[in-house]
């Protein structure tokens, strides 16, 4: 097991990439936090998939305060940078980008950011207004910093996928966006590093999350009001999960459609812990 080159400022990242740049290699990235999890080594190995030994695999860890409102957890998102390192290792990394809140933003926070439009105002962005302004303008910084050709993201961040893959489209910056499909425990519940959070009883009852989820999978072919009324109704079994929304939207995050391909979305808080999750769809006519 080879360990990946751990480069801390820009000058390091560069130097790291020069061979794969002379060879004409192709560069994947996996913008993470850290606190990696088997969620974040799916990626990792999707990244692996999709290139070949000429290529180089960069994974990015960076605590972005930008993308953290004033009452959120920014200090204790969790910081675990030499179990990370071992994951990546074992993965096959090739470099891992961990740069200082200094080499991400000299200078402090930046005049210039991306203002990441109508779709980040909905879901997660009414509750978090400033959030993906934050997540933007990183995901920019990264690009323009590691310069790859693709990047992976989970789809567990649906809203955020689409808010990239947008961004990307309307800043035309050549970066293929691939959407990873979504890492569950055995019982269903995503995995997130906020799991962690949870005591026992609080895991059992976030379940609800995923299995209201499923109930409108199997409601589906029924319609849009079937659906919402499957996944509501788990949703009421718990008084620990506080909704903050459960929504069907088009893939795009647009109005849902009649029928055919749509996407459930849910937040909620359970304790203190904020968790969020969703599913494509397939929606029938109801006739």
């Amino acid at each position: 097991m080879i360990a990946p080159v751990v480069a801390r400022t820009r000058a390091e990242l560069a130097e790291a990439l020069a061979t794969t740049r002379k060879a004409g290699g192709r560069v994947a990235l996996v913008p993470t936090m850290g606190a990696l999890h088997e969620g974040h080594v799916a990626l990792v190995r999707e990244a692996g998939r999709l290139t070949g030994p000429d290529d180089a695999v960069v994974v990015s860890i960076f605590v972005n305060p930008m993308q953290f409102g004033p009452n959120e957890d920014l200090a204790r998102y969790p910081r675990t940078f030499d179990a990370d390192l071992e994951k990546c290792a074992a993965e096959g990394v090739d470099v891992v980008f961990a740069p200082s809140v200094d080499e991400v933003y000299p200078g402090g926070e930046p005049q210039v950011t991306v203002q990441p439009g109508p779709v980040a105002e909905t879901l997660e962005g009414r509750s978090r207004p400033t959030h993906f302004r934050g997540v933007l303008t990183v995901v920019a910084k990264l690009f323009g910093l590691v310069r790859p050709d693709l990047a992976v993201f989970g789809q567990k961040d649906y809203q955020q996928l689409v808010l990239v893959r947008r961004m990307v489209e309307d800043l035309c910056m050549g970066v293929e966006v691939v959407g990873a499909d979504t890492v569950r425990e055995d019982s269903g519940l995503a995995l997130s590093s906020r799991n962690r959070y949870l005591n026992d009883e609080q895991k059992h009852e976030a379940l609800m999350l995923s299995e209201a989820l499923r109930a409108a999978q199997g409601a589906a072919s029924d319609g849009a009001d079937h659906a919402l009324a499957a996944a509501r109704a788990v949703l009421r079994r718990t008084t620990l999960v506080d909704l903050d929304y459960l929504v069907l939207t088009s893939p795009d995050l647009g109005e849902p459609p009649a029928s055919g391909q749509a996407r459930m979305l849910v937040a909620a808080r359970i304790g203190g812990t904020r968790l969020i999750d969703n599913t494509a769809l397939h929606l029938g006519s109801g006739n």
